[in-house]
């Protein structure tokens, strides 16, 4: 599978917290009928997949690919051609080609052969824009579907930099910056709701921009205040915090 729904519980009506790419790694926690309880070995992340979705790795070979990270895609769509059933499946942005050797990269028994270009990393900006006009998707993490955090994440994944998943673990990482006034290209901003609780986040691009996923991803006005959007001429979102990775 390219993408793999990651579940709060072992149902398919239960809510969608992130998703799994193509070639992720993750450890297993639990067996139950159908579903597998899994953390994710690229951010920690705990929730449940079907068990057809499962391709099993030996413990070496888990080993080896934890100590080295496998090369990602960069484009949108990456055709791979399945070999064991002759099928081609569409990789989003930041698949993990496991045990790549030249063009081809094994999973487990399974072969898949890379069709054209892997393509090759570009600035933050460039990452992030690429995704402009994605539409919002609770848990998403690809350009047919992301959420704030899933945006944040897999453009800095992109640019070889490991985020957590949720914006208020985001926001523990990295180093403050002193306001949004000195934040530079790439830094994070964090937005907080009423209760002071860490509920939103998005990418600084400098001269007063963020780039967010919010409705879908877009470009926003952003002050000391917060984020301002001039098609609803009023601000959204209240800034809490800036934070820095690189």
């Amino acid at each position: 599978m390219a993408v793999v729904p990651l579940r709060a519980e072992p149902s398919d009506r239960s809510e969608m917290v992130s998703q799994v790419l193509f070639g992720e790694a993750f450890e297993i926690l639990e067996w139950k009928e159908k579903w597998v309880q899994i953390t994710t070995a690229f951010d920690g992340y705990t929730g449940w997949i079907d068990r057809l979705q499962v391709v099993m790795l030996g413990h070496l070979a888990y080993k080896r690919l934890l100590q080295t990270p496998a090369p990602v895609t960069y484009r949108a769509i990456t055709q791979a051609w399945k070999i064991i059933d002759n099928t081609v499946i569409y990789l989003p942005a930041g698949s993990s080609l496991a045990f790549l050797e030249g063009t081809t990269s094994y999973i487990g028994d399974q072969r898949y052969d890379i069709i054209g270009e892997i393509g090759e990393t570009d600035s933050i900006a460039n990452n992030a824009k690429s995704f402009l006009n994605a539409p919002y998707l609770w848990g998403g993490r690809t350009h047919f579907g992301i959420d704030c955090s899933g945006f944040t994440q897999i453009v800095y994944k992109l640019s070889g930099i490991n985020l957590k998943r949720d914006a208020s673990m985001q926001a523990q990482e990295g180093t403050a910056v002193d306001s949004v006034l000195t934040a530079k290209l790439g830094d994070l901003a964090f937005f907080n709701n009423d209760e002071g609780r860490i509920t939103h986040v998005g990418i600084i691009l400098g001269a007063g921009k963020i780039i967010h996923a919010s409705g879908k991803v877009k470009i926003d006005s952003i002050d000391t205040q917060g984020i301002y959007s001039e098609e609803l001429k009023r601000y959204t979102h209240r800034l809490k915090l800036v934070r820095r990775y690189f």
